[in-house]
């Protein structure tokens, strides 16, 4: 038998690492473990592993790579029930937490046996959640933070890149402190913003109900972030508690700047407000996965006639490209209507732009 890889919590994350390294490493035998006994039949029926485990003791027994991939608070006691058992000579163990710094300081469980702790974070995820959303090919071109310590042994950093080389993933080291940083910066902060926006929508929109249907169009793209899962979001905000603060501080200075412009009418000022915004975000990558997950989004003009939707899919179809989601976002008699078509991938987005293009339809990535 070949190496032995155990996975910890079977969801979209877990899943698609264990697809990637038995696509990159066919010989490794892959056993996974979930407090759902469903989700385990699913992870073996969709051949996510090879078998289940019973317990995370009796998973981690043989295990050369253990992948702890559940929350933070939960990754912490995992790894302290993990630092207790007789786990292999020299085995490795990762997590996929959001946040590095507290899980990296209880991994100190591990300084006085053989095994190696290195924390990690891919930097990509999906619009769906789940074991039956799992792909080898999620984490593809995404960033991929090591987060070693100190006293991390260089081979073992060196031998967990082997392991998840089949993610084809760019991996970065960082230290724990800047990992938070960065991901509060670009992830977790954006995430309390689109939510705040909600909010405020919400208790608007009770006053004046007509504000929820005047949402369904820009409002509601810019804040799709606000639809993740709110346990998650808890959990990642409590346990990256300081650099949050300290962001959310530093957005209310901007917002009172703002505010302050508006109030002096002082155009001028709100012009740079919003020119070096617009150069700044324009100067950003547009080909590379970030942070967030990104939005697959076509856009196609289509003429007010009976059939032209199916006709739309039908096309798409024929040559087996997946639609995740479909939208009407403009249709008045006599004029085109906009439908935007969403992709699981970049690659599934440009294949149903060409197809789209050879049938006589404009169709555009931005509306």
């Amino acid at each position: 038998m070949g190496k032995q890889l155990f996975v910890i919590g079977l969801g979209l994350i877990g899943g698609s690492l264990a697809l990637a390294v038995k696509k990159d490493h066919p010989d490794t035998h892959v056993t996974g473990y979930d407090l759902n006994k469903n989700v385990m039949k699913a992870a073996i029926s969709l051949g996510v592993i090879n078998e289940s485990a019973p317990s995370i003791e009796e998973g981690a027994r043989h295990a050369d790579l253990i992948i702890v991939a559940a929350p933070v608070k939960e990754t912490i006691e995992i790894l302290r029930e993990l630092s207790s058992l007789p786990l292999k000579e020299e085995a490795i163990i990762t997590d996929v937490g959001s946040t590095k710094k507290a899980i990296c300081e209880a991994s100190h469980v591990f300084d006085h046996v053989s095994a190696h702790f290195i924390g990690g974070h891919p930097m990509a995820g999906s619009h769906k959640s789940g074991v039956e959303a799992a792909k080898s090919h999620l984490f593809e071109n995404a960033y991929y933070i090591i987060t070693p310590v100190k006293e991390t042994d260089a081979r073992a950093v060196i031998q967990l890149q082997n392991w998840l080389k089949g993610t084809k993933a760019r991996f970065i080291q960082l230290t724990p402190g800047n990992h938070d940083f960065f991901a509060g910066m670009v992830s977790h902060f954006p995430h309390i913003v689109a939510s705040g926006l909600v909010h405020q929508l919400k208790e608007e929109g009770e006053k004046e109900p007509v504000l929820n249907n005047l949402a369904a169009g820009g409002f509601r793209d810019i804040t799709r972030i606000a639809s993740s899962s709110p346990v998650m979001w808890r959990d990642i905000l409590l346990s990256n508690r300081d650099v949050l603060l300290g962001l959310i501080d530093k957005w209310q200075e901007e917002m009172n700047k703002v505010k302050g412009y508006i109030e002096k009418e002082d155009a001028e000022r709100l012009f740079e407000f919003f020119d070096v915004a617009k150069q700044s975000r324009d100067a950003l990558p547009v080909r590379k996965k970030g942070a967030i997950p990104s939005f697959y989004d076509l856009y196609v003009d289509v003429p007010d006639h009976p059939g032209v939707i199916s006709d739309v899919t039908a096309i798409l179809a024929k040559k087996q490209i997946s639609i995740t989601n479909i939208r009407i976002l403009e249709t008045r008699e006599d004029i085109m209507g906009v439908l935007r078509l969403s992709f699981r991938s970049e690659n599934d987005q440009l294949l149903a732009k060409e197809q789209l293009t050879k049938h006589m339809y404009e169709a555009y990535e931005s509306p």
